[in-house]
């Protein structure tokens, strides 16, 4: 018996061209188009495409073919479309960008939801052209971006704290919090082993800007540890502290592993935006990625 997904699978090709544009197109992946046509080929008897340096060339069976299914096919499109629309489809590929360091906390929440995901690590405006050059379907950033070809939704805010492993004595720290001694506060601090994700301490220079007022913090990270969660585990099992993302360190503090040392009021929050291009056939995948986002983030 012949499927469907054959002849859409046929079209695609016939109109791109190509396998892998077909597979992007179909959200499937290219060895899964290339199984299809053979497929389709050994029902039909006859070969559709022969392969040449940049792509696929249809055959004049392919051609006779593609006039005798088109009209009927887009038909049958146009109706499954309908019913689409009403529900999502999990299992197709969809490529997502982020932050490596708000993979796990934000990325892997996404997993156990959907069938096919091609993630890629960038940062923000990275992650904007990728998606305005059609090049990902979705990305996760925590910066706003206005153009016409694109759309984007706040899914939530995070906000930077202070944590540190279980082995430290807080007690001297959360007196001088609560007295709102800020020097004795950074003097603290200043004494303790320190973990950052990055050789130019971005997160920590934010910190001691909003908090302490001060540009430039006096403190010199002992280890850098490429990937934040990474950090988080290390510390978990060594002695120091660190600058993080709340969602980050969310569940290691619930499971005991870290402490917070430090939710300072004077730390603003950080909107978490989805971006995604206009595009139709992704509008209800963009939604389902973004209740998700929204849970973890609530």
């Amino acid at each position: 018996m012949v499927n469907l997904e054959w002849y859409r699978t046929f079209k695609s090709v016939y109109k791109n061209g190509n396998f892998s544009l077909a597979a992007k197109e179909l959200f499937i992946s290219q060895p899964a188009v290339s199984q299809q046509i053979s497929m389709l080929e050994a029902h039909v008897g006859y070969k559709l495409f022969n392969r040449k340096s940049k792509g696929v060339e249809p055959t004049e069976y392919a051609k006779l073919l593609n006039n005798l299914i088109i009209e009927a096919l887009d038909r049958l499109e146009n109706v499954e479309n309908g019913f689409r629309a009403k529900a999502f489809d999990a299992n197709r590929l969809i490529s997502i960008g982020i932050s490596k360091h708000l993979m796990s906390s934000l990325g892997s929440c996404l997993i156990s939801k959907f069938e096919f995901i091609d993630f890629s690590f960038h940062e923000n405006d990275s992650l904007f052209e990728l998606v305005d050059s059609k090049k990902l379907d979705f990305a996760v950033v925590t910066k706003q971006y206005d153009t016409f070809d694109t759309i984007q939704k706040k899914v939530g805010e995070i906000k930077q704290v202070i944590v540190g492993s279980n082995t430290i004595d807080t007690s001297e720290l959360k007196l001088n919090i609560k007295k709102k001694d800020l020097d004795a506060i950074e003097h603290w601090l200043n004494d303790q082993k320190w973990f950052s994700h990055n050789a130019q301490i971005p997160h920590i220079k934010l910190f001691w800007l909003y908090v302490f007022n001060k540009k430039r913090p006096s403190m010199i990270p002992n280890y850098i540890i490429p990937s934040e969660y990474e950090m988080l585990e290390i510390i978990s099992q060594n002695t120091g502290i660190a600058v993080v993302w709340n969602c980050n360190a969310k569940s290691l503090i619930e499971e005991k592993k870290i402490q917070l040392l430090w939710n300072s009021n004077e730390m603003p929050n950080t909107e978490v935006f989805l971006l995604s291009g206009k595009n139709e056939n992704l509008s209800a995948i963009f939604e389902n990625i973004q209740f998700e986002l929204k849970k973890v983030l609530s």
